[in-house]
């Protein structure tokens, strides 16, 4: 569904992502890890172009992401994105803050769109939350509702840029849950995590990055197991230690 090739990234002369060649599957579960600055959040966001790319290509479900005449808002309406910090709008009510892609984008009445907004609300375990506002949801909550915003548009694949970093430690498994929850009904994911008992569990494959490349890519058996990489066995033994 999504495949990278010789994906290069600049930002001035520092070189974000390196010569990426690698392909998430349909129905794959990918979960993207390695040190801080090594590059997957940027990975991530060239997908569905919140970063653009300087070499390579990228193409979902075989077109080319970066090509000159995609239109940029109906491509993303396929990618659902969950962002480290919500972003959620303070001023419209749950539903509401879901509602707002199928009215503006599909152009789905508001009836309907509320019906939708009321089972996604549902399946992540917020329906009595409908119409309450951001700022009154725990942040373990808010994420839930993100989640639920981001299917509202039914996107074939999911997105989620390190999702449960902003949490404090006891919500993070509600919003883990949720995700996993989309992993066994067989939902396209790349998901940059630092949590890897997820990875383990839920991931078909763990790509390890480094310094802008993509150095290792397996299951998560083999990943945690048997990394291949110098780097990649200093990066779990710094974990276990931690």
């Amino acid at each position: 569904m999504i495949e990278f090739k010789d994906v290069n990234k600049w930002y001035g002369a520092y070189h974000a992502l390196n010569n990426i060649n690698a392909e998430v599957a349909t129905g794959e579960v990918v979960v993207i890890c390695g040190p801080s600055g090594s590059g997957k959040s940027t990975l991530i966001r060239t997908v569905n172009r919140l970063e653009e790319i300087q070499g390579g290509t990228i193409s979902f479900k075989g077109a080319d992401v970066h090509a000159k005449n995609v239109n940029i808002n109906e491509f993303r309406s396929h990618i659902g994105f969950v962002f480290q910090s919500f972003n959620l709008f303070p001023h419209l009510s749950v539903a509401d803050n879901i509602m707002l892609a199928p009215v503006n984008v599909q152009k789905r009445g508001k009836p309907g769109a509320r019906q939708i907004a009321l089972s996604l609300l549902d399946r992540v375990g917020l329906a009595h939350k409908a119409d309450a506002f951001p700022g009154q949801l725990s942040g373990g909550q808010q994420q839930r509702v993100a989640i639920a915003r981001a299917l509202a548009m039914n996107p074939p694949a999911m997105l989620f840029d390190e999702p449960t970093s902003a949490l404090d430690p006891e919500m993070v498994g509600e919003v883990l849950q949720v995700m996993k929850n989309l992993a066994r009904e067989g939902m396209t994911m790349m998901c940059v995590t630092h949590e890897m008992n997820f990875a383990r569990e839920v991931a078909d494959r763990v790509w390890f990055m480094d310094a802008g490349a993509l150095v290792e890519s397996g299951t998560p058996e083999e990943f945690f197991s048997h990394p291949k990489s110098e780097r990649a066995q200093k990066f779990l033994s710094d974990l276990r230690a931690h």
